[in-house]
């Protein structure tokens, strides 16, 4: 393993042929190019681990644009830390190569926003009956508690409120292709978040066990 993971965006969705002519739902990812901005030493910061930066723009902060200065000067938007096993020099740049197919990731990202929603849409609650009079109580929550002990509502009780716009990760995801002229990668399954979505993607830490058939 050269570096532990790298920052991409999400392409979107697309169906593919493996190399065993199944066809496979799957997510596009872009990833990189990267470039090092920084290299952390034991020595100077407490632990070894190499900052890479993605995506260029046009405006930084004064700031942001000292510290990235020593590594080229290039104007990159979003800074990220992983560890890894090679030395690489400030101003390398890294891409998809690092992630051959066949191998299991790990995805995280940000996931769509869904707003305020109600309890049935957020935690997949039935609603009340539909008969006896009870007309407007399909999607209602109902009773949240009771009312001399504990007297309150209890901290973390599944309600209405916001949905989504959380850090989602998902684990061991394969990866069916990757194109080297466009450093793509196609992961089978989903991936959090919109289509352009800044997406984080690294080995799978936790690689789970086949079971024998």
């Amino acid at each position: 393993m050269s570096i532990e993971g790298l920052l991409g965006r999400k392409l979107g969705t697309a169906q593919m042929f493996d190399e065993k002519g199944r066809l496979r739902g799957v997510t596009a990812v872009q990833v990189g190019p990267c470039y090092v901005t920084e290299l952390r030493s034991p020595e100077k910061h407490g632990y070894s681990a190499v900052q890479i930066g993605f995506e260029e723009t046009k405006k930084l902060t004064k700031p942001a644009e000292g510290h990235l200065r020593a590594s080229g000067g290039r104007k990159l938007r979003h800074l990220a830390e992983f560890a890894s096993e090679t030395e690489y020099a400030l101003g390398d740049t890294i891409g998809a190569e690092i992630f051959d197919p066949g191998g299991l990731v790990d995805v995280t990202a940000t996931s769509k926003g869904r707003g305020f929603q109600g309890g049935v849409r957020r935690h997949n609650f039935r609603g009340g009956p539909r008969t006896h009079g009870q007309s407007d109580r399909h999607r209602a929550p109902g009773s949240i508690g009771a009312g001399t002990t504990p007297g309150r509502v209890f901290k973390g009780t599944r309600m209405a409120g916001h949905m989504g716009a959380e850090r989602k990760t998902i684990r061991n995801l394969e990866i069916v292709a990757r194109n080297d002229d466009r450093g793509v990668i196609f992961v089978a399954g989903s991936v959090p978040g919109p289509t352009g979505g800044l997406v984080r993607i690294r080995h799978a830490k936790q690689v789970a066990k086949k079971v024998a058939k």
